[in-house]
């Protein structure tokens, strides 16, 4: 791989194969593993046609863009409601106060699974198919001798994405769990772009791609106490009962507090992965080393569900994902 060019092209090839792959899987085989790998796939891909409607604004990369995006949308309850079946899992011992809550959940996921097996039946590769294909071959087209401004405007695509995520980060106030969300979902777009342009980036530190996996899944994690929370109250509100037990609730709000220290400990972060602006130097170049931190393990025990609400590992071009190394569940992207 020589060239920026050459790198969106591998990346549009490789994801566009791997989201036909877990789609057929899923079609054939329904599972909460392959329902959570479609939508990583989706997801990659989608970042791809994040970059192609910059570079190549043409309506039928915004139509490739909807149909995906719509497709993950769909899922987003049903994610939802699997990780807070995990996390009564892991507390009903202590609290079985939530046994009710529990039997109302799966009552949900039963109905949401229904939907989804069916609207995944549903997609046709042939609303996209057609629409790659084209938008490939003007991608090969104006990549062809466009030499060096070509580079430049792809690597602009990610400053701006890093500039929305800094803009959002400017706006994070640790009451406002909402704030840190809104970060969250400009990051992860910001981090599957770089995921895509690594390769060609010199010097770039492998370790980084790790450990903007883990910086984000310090944010899932909020989110992730923030949906419970929410959840709990409604299902109050439906039951028509005041609310649940008050050591339940202090309990798991407590842990919305400690996941937001967490991940406001360590939020500078950020600054590391990207350069500040389009004319200076990356930050790699001035930092040699990464900063490593240790991710928080957060499956636990034995669940045979897929463990909490972990963002996808990262995606090296060219690297095959082992099943092995699939770790948990790909955050919702609510208000996208």
């Amino acid at each position: 791989m020589k060239t920026n060019e050459d790198a969106l092209i591998v990346a549009l090839d490789e994801r566009w194969k791997k989201y036909r792959q877990e789609l057929k899987v899923c079609k054939q085989d329904f599972s909460e593993e392959a329902v959570h790998d479609l939508r990583v796939a989706t997801r990659r891909l989608l970042a791809v046609m994040d970059i192609l409607r910059t570079l190549d604004p043409h309506p039928r990369v915004q139509k490739v863009r909807r149909v995906l995006k719509n497709q993950l949308d769909s899922l987003d309850e049903l994610r939802d409601t699997q990780v807070m079946l995990v996390d009564i899992s892991e507390s009903l011992a202590n609290y079985p106060d939530l046994k009710s809550f529990d039997e109302y959940l799966l009552a949900r996921e039963k109905k949401l699974l229904r939907k989804a097996r069916k609207e995944i039946k549903d997609i046709k590769l042939s609303e996209l198919k057609g629409r790659i294909e084209k938008s490939r071959a003007s991608l090969e087209e104006n990549a062809n001798g466009s030499g060096s401004p070509w580079t430049t405007r792809l690597l602009s695509v990610v400053d701006q994405a890093y500039a929305r995520a800094m803009q959002a980060f400017g706006q994070i106030e640790a009451l406002q769990s909402a704030s840190i969300h809104r970060f969250r979902v400009a990051f992860k777009k910001f981090r599957y772009m770089v995921e895509i342009v690594n390769p060609v980036l010199k010097d770039y530190p492998e370790g980084y791609l790790k450990q903007m996996h883990d910086y984000q899944s310090r944010m899932g994690d909020v989110q992730d106490a923030e949906v419970f929370l929410g959840a709990l109250a409604e299902f109050a509100e439906q039951m028509e009962a005041a609310s649940m037990p008050v050591p339940v609730r202090e309990s798991f709000e407590n842990h919305r507090s400690e996941m937001v220290a967490k991940f406001m400990e360590g939020k500078e972060e950020i600054h590391l992965f990207w350069r500040a602006a389009p004319e200076q130097n990356f930050t790699w170049e001035k930092h040699h080393e990464p900063v490593h931190r240790s991710s928080r393990n957060r499956s636990g025990g034995g669940n045979a569900r897929i463990r909490k609400r972990q963002p996808a590992p990262a995606d090296r071009q060219g690297k095959k994902e082992n099943a092995k190394d699939r770790a948990g569940i790909e955050g919702t992207e609510s208000g996208d």
